[in-house]
């Protein structure tokens, strides 16, 4: 079995940090996410919920980092779920994600299916991230994420940004995932093993 990684996997390696770089590049400077003279209190509730529509359309890449950064503190200072975590993540990448789709999982000299690869790993995945403590410390370390970046898009006024429509069309904290905004310069391949 030889260990360099397929022609599919490397293009789709590329095509993520490709797109992680494209979404670094859109960062917005640290200094104008803390700018203090920028903070107040909103008017009304409508006004509390237009400020956080544009901050959010403006910081969406630092609040996703914010976000990130809370989680990896909230796993950090867990090390046993964390271990627990990148252990099942290992098991999807090499038991399902990374298998070559036409060599078939042999385990304790059985073959297993694609179908009972799969859903084995899921009832593994259910297990570990409901009947273990990793799922509220995800859920509850998403949520503080979360609360920083409402509290921050409340009361940062967003009168001092330079928000274009373009900005405002794509305007949901995740539309960078999605690439909304990115047009698809090739078509993506799919590989399934379903």
């Amino acid at each position: 079995m030889s260990l360099s990684p397929s022609p599919v996997l490397t293009e789709h390696l590329t095509r993520l940090s490709d797109a992680l770089r494209r979404t670094i590049a859109r960062r917005r400077p640290w200094f104008e996410l803390i700018d203090v003279s920028a903070f107040s209190r909103p008017d009304s509730l409508s006004g509390a919920i237009s400020r956080t529509r544009k901050n959010v359309s403006y910081f969406r890449v630092n609040y996703l980092s914010i976000l990130a950064l809370v989680l990896a503190a909230s796993l950090l200072s867990h090390p046993l779920s964390l271990f627990a975590l990148v252990s099942l993540i290992a098991a999807w990448l090499v038991l399902y994600l990374l298998r070559p789709a036409e060599q078939p999982l042999v385990l304790f000299n059985r073959t297993f299916s694609d179908l009972e690869t799969m859903w084995s790993l899921i009832g593994l995945t259910i297990f570990v991230v409901f009947l273990t403590d990793i799922g509220s410390l995800l859920i509850s370390s998403v949520l503080i994420g979360i609360g920083i970046v409402c509290l921050h898009g409340v009361f940062r006024d967003p009168e001092d940004l330079f928000l274009d429509d373009q900005d405002l069309a794509g305007s949901g904290m995740f539309s960078i995932i999605s690439g909304s905004s990115v047009p698809p310069t090739t078509t993506p391949a799919v590989v399934s093993h379903v």
